[in-house]
């Protein structure tokens, strides 16, 4: 990418844009093009049209979503694969018809079987049912990469799709009913820290409210945070035995732009079949999975992750697992061998993580 490049970063509000907006603003990328939903409904086509056509962007990448947590994407099952749907094949269908030079997809590891092998390889999709708790969610991301995937074999187009693990960092989603395990452990512990020490005042603040001290107490019981047996106690849904990877966010930024200023379709292909030429009828084998894995490779319990993000907050009281609660997939770790092969690791720890989004949150 040339420094001066017109590059539209769609969905720049959120959590994963807004990494990309600082990583791309730090290496000096600064015509950047963003429009907030407001400013541009990515789910109406006639509108994604007008603006590729006015704003003419060279490079973009695609972190427009609708996403939540295990709650969210069993309540909302189609807004999130009709919003998704339209969001991807408006975006990439437009960049196509408008000569973008690169764009990047991102979707997420959900994409993979249930009961896919650890560490989950890219040649894993499709292989197996999907975990049934997010399968609306994935189903259209699959849709998306399998998009990308077919534009670039049918139209010579350079694209790429990247699927990121959790992520987590600043302007994550806090919500105590719709976020997802990491940050929504981070927050109910700092409000059973603050219940701890009778701090009504910065509960008031947190939950942007005005009520007296047992309306609270009322309040924080509908999200697992109450008093029981002179201790306070968080309550986690299910076991606490799943597995999970998680990525710092601008890790995953720093992984992105990478990608587009170093590796291109063709590279990917050369990666996997030994050849670089697009044009399908010169392959032999089926050209499939040439998405891209970004994770760290290694993995925590949701118990482990409750006991560190504790640790770390300072929570004093007690963690029950309810196991009345759905688990949702018992391991989901990433096989980043394809990701490393082409020059990239990640540099944040999980621990160093979580202290920058405590931080972050403390301050936010």
């Amino acid at each position: 990418m040339e420094k001066n490049a017109r590059i539209y970063v769609a969905g720049h509000t959120g959590l994963v844009g807004s990494a990309l907006v600082d990583v791309l603003h730090k290496k000096g990328y600064n015509n950047l093009i963003l429009k907030t939903h407001k400013e541009l409904d990515l789910t109406n086509s006639v509108d994604v049209d007008l603006f590729f056509k006015s704003a003419q962007p060279e490079y973009v990448f695609l972190a427009a979503a609708k996403v939540g947590g295990i709650m969210a994407n069993h309540l909302q099952r189609a807004d999130f694969i009709y919003q998704n749907l339209m969001i991807q094949n408006n975006v990439i269908h437009q960049a196509y018809r408008h000569h973008v030079k690169k764009l990047l997809f991102l979707g997420s590891t959900c994409i993979y079987p249930k009961e896919a092998p650890q560490p989950m390889p890219e040649n894993s999709l499709l292989t197996g049912p999907l975990e049934y708790t997010n399968e609306a969610y994935a189903i259209a991301k699959i849709a998306g990469i399998k998009m990308v995937e077919s534009y670039n074999l049918q139209y010579n187009t350079n694209f790429l799709s990247v699927m990121p693990t959790n992520l987590y960092g600043p302007n994550d989603n806090f919500d105590l009913k719709h976020s997802h395990v990491l940050p929504a452990l981070i927050r109910k512990m700092h409000l059973g820290k603050l219940l701890e020490q009778k701090d009504w005042k910065n509960i008031e603040a947190d939950l942007q409210i005005k009520a007296s001290p047992e309306k609270i107490r009322k309040m924080l019981r509908q999200h697992g945070i109450k008093n029981q047996n002179n201790t306070v106690l968080v309550e986690i849904w299910g076991s606490g035995r799943p597995q999970r990877e998680f990525l710092w966010s601008e890790d995953m930024a720093e992984a992105c732009v990478y990608l587009m200023e170093k590796i291109d379709f063709k590279d990917i292909l050369f990666q996997q079949f030994g050849q670089s030429d697009i044009a399908p009828v010169k392959f032999t084998p089926e050209i499939r999975n040439t998405h891209i894995n970004i994770g760290t490779g290694t993995d925590i319990s949701i118990k482990e992750l409750a006991q560190l993000i504790k640790k770390i907050v300072g929570f004093q009281g007690a963690l029950f697992f309810d196991q009345d609660k759905p688990d949702g997939t018992l391991r989901k770790l990433t096989d980043t061998s394809k990701i490393n092969r082409l020059g990239w690791q990640p540099k944040v720890s999980l621990e160093d993580g979580i202290k920058k989004l405590y931080e972050w949150y403390l301050k936010n």
